[in-house]
């Protein structure tokens, strides 16, 4: 008798075929698609048939051989993301440049009334002027020009440059100063207001312009406009060059948005909490009022836009009443995120202090009846809904050599983190956030907007390339190279992928990108990982575990099941990464379950 099992994930279809002989399976073939639509929909047809066929075609038998396909009682589960920004820039009476460009020219700092490159002829002797070069002006002509200006005593503190040609003018100057280009916006760089310019020494970053202090005294101000001149500051923290313009009052200003609340309603009372008091605060509340019954976010904020359309999507996906979908559980995650700051004439951002919010909802199991006999019209093949998922999991990480009960699974996806416990009984829970909001905190913090770039970064190490045949590895190794990288490798941070050298295009060192991403990891997995075994722990107490088996796609990361471990060790559990039916590794380990349940129940039935 040949069956299929089949377990429908928020990211992949995982399929596995056996031939059951005498009840004992013998395991011919396993395959991995892409789960199509939302787990526990109909939409999950496509990504099923390809998955079933694919395994059928590695083992060698054909779809007319097939007697049966199992599938997973899976809950329809989908999580949502929200970034909400909890301190906003402000800036008034100010503006800034503070895009680090990579070769700015001279060091040291320049203060001045802001003066176009072609008005420089008229200034008058001892007058303290920043020269602003537009587009279009020859840095020889702009060298020539400022040393014409310095030789009948004009003296120029500095220059703002719209191309990138600072250390070309800096090298034709009779006295060097600091020059900051790359100002692609530099005609709105505000003429006659005072400015400072500041380039730092190579391998330093400025001093003055990112201290509030300093600049109030380079632009005389008083005590509330040095706290209004704050973000400006921060901004500009370890940045090689930067420049602030004093612009007209009320020019340029920003509105503060609310960070807006959640309302938790759980077993144990209902509380509000705002998102401004941080994740600490949100995943408090929680705690105090576990286990969660549904959430709902203050109208007009980003939170409760996100927690609404959650619902809504889960609504129109499983054809349920919005009033039925509920928020059962909730992650909150602080964050930082690059914000546009206002006034800024090169693109600057500033990261501001956030609230990464990952929701998760369930409904009734009734969709996955008609993804059934979806199934069973398509491929024209019995199709038999049966064994809980967390169940089935238990019953496929147990065949892992090295394992016993009791045996706690934590299966790691992309929407969200599971784990159960066997035990006398099986219990489960679910939990909301896991590798796709690693990703999204790694694409915000870093600044990427390239989710797919993300992604790589959460994937693979880095490494540096130092030459075309040298790269340095993010350990600190330098591995040589018969083969000269690609062009565009050279001098930049490189993701060691499947298929190659992957350039970050990105200025951040190898060592804030690592740092960003096992942070990531750690607040998101590793955090979840703990919040989950408590919650199937016997008494919440870590210690009455034995073995933890680590399944799922995410536990195919070089670094997520070492941290989780680790986490674990002091607890004295046996915590690693699962090797299904010792061949598939972390994979397949509900589809294997399906398939080992079955070809049990003829044998209980005889008993």
């Amino acid at each position: 008798m040949l069956v299929v099992g089949v377990d429908i994930g928020n990211s992949t279809t995982e399929a596995c075929v056996a031939e059951l002989d005498a009840g004992s399976p013998v395991y011919l073939g396993s395959a991995l698609a892409r789960t199509t639509g939302v787990k526990g929909t109909t939409e999950n047809l496509h990504g099923a048939e390809r998955a079933i066929r694919a395994a059928l075609t590695e083992a060698g038998r054909g779809m007319d051989e097939l007697a049966a396909v199992l599938v997973n009682e899976a809950t329809p589960v989908i999580s949502g993301l929200a970034m909400e920004t909890i301190t906003e820039t402000v800036i008034t009476e100010s503006t800034m440049i503070g895009h680090n460009p990579d070769t700015p020219g001279g060091a040291g700092l320049g203060a001045g009334t802001c003066v176009a490159f072609a008005e420089l002829p008229g200034r008058a002797a001892g007058e303290e002027v920043v020269c602003v070069i537009g587009a279009g002006i020859d840095f020889e002509d702009a060298a020539a020009g400022i040393n014409a200006a310095t030789a009948r005593g004009v003296v120029v503190t500095a220059a703002v440059v719209c191309a990138d040609d600072a250390n070309l003018i800096v090298n034709r100057l009779d006295r060097p100063i600091p020059v900051v280009d790359e100002v692609t916006l530099i005609e709105k760089v505000p003429l006659g207001m005072r400015a400072a310019v500041e380039v730092a020494e190579p391998g330093h970053t400025i001093r003055t312009l990112s201290n509030s202090y300093g600049i109030a005294t380079v632009f005389e101000l008083d005590a509330e406009r040095t706290r209004m001149i704050a973000p400006v500051a921060r901004a500009l923290v370890g940045n090689r060059s930067a420049v602030v313009v004093r612009t007209p009052a009320g020019d340029v200003t920003d509105r503060r948005i609310p960070a807006g609340s959640l309302t938790l309603h759980g077993e144990r009372g209902r509380r509000t909490v705002g998102v401004a008091e941080g994740a600490g605060a949100v995943m408090a509340t929680v705690r105090g009022i576990a286990p969660l019954i549904d959430a709902h976010g203050e109208p007009g904020t980003h939170a409760g836009g996100m927690l609404s359309q959650v619902r809504d999507t889960m609504s129109e996906l499983t054809a349920s009443p919005v009033g039925e979908v509920r928020i059962r559980d909730v992650l909150a995650v602080d964050t930082f995120v690059p914000q546009r700051v206002t006034g800024g004439l090169a693109g600057e951002f500033a990261l501001e202090n956030a609230v990464a919010l990952a929701a998760m909802v369930r409904t009734s199991q009734g969709p996955m009846a008609l993804l059934a006999e979806e199934l069973r019209r398509g491929l024209g093949v019995e199709v038999r809904v049966g064994g809980v998922e967390a169940d089935m999991a238990v019953l496929g990480a147990l065949t892992t050599p090295g394992t016993d009960r009791p045996l706690a699974v934590l299966d790691l996806g992309g929407g969200s983190t599971d784990a159960a416990l066997a035990a006398e009984q099986v219990h489960s829970v679910h939990l909301a956030g896991a590798g796709d909001l690693v990703t999204k905190l790694i694409d915000a913090e870093l600044g990427l907007d390239d989710t797919e770039l993300a992604e790589q970064l959460k994937q693979h190490p880095l490494a540096k390339a130092e030459s075309f045949f040298q790269l340095r590895m993010e350990d600190g190794t330098v591995r040589f190279r018969d083969e000269p990288l690609p062009a565009e490798c050279f001098a930049r941070v490189v993701v060691l992928g499947e298929h190659g050298f992957l350039p970050v295009p990105a200025r951040h060192p190898v060592e804030k990108i690592r740092t960003v991403r096992r942070s990531a990891k750690h607040r998101v997995f590793v955090v979840n990982a703990v919040r989950a075994l408590e919650r199937i722990a016997p008494g919440g107490d870590l210690r009455g575990l034995g073995f933890v088996v680590v399944l799922g796609g995410s536990a195919l990361d070089f670094e997520i099941p070492d941290m989780i471990a680790e986490a674990l060790a002091p607890y004295g559990i046996v915590c690693g990464t699962g090797n299904v039916r010792a061949s598939q590794g972390p994979r397949n380990a509900v589809a294997t379950g399906l398939v080992t349940a079955h070809a049990a129940r003829p044998a209980e039935a005889a008993r």
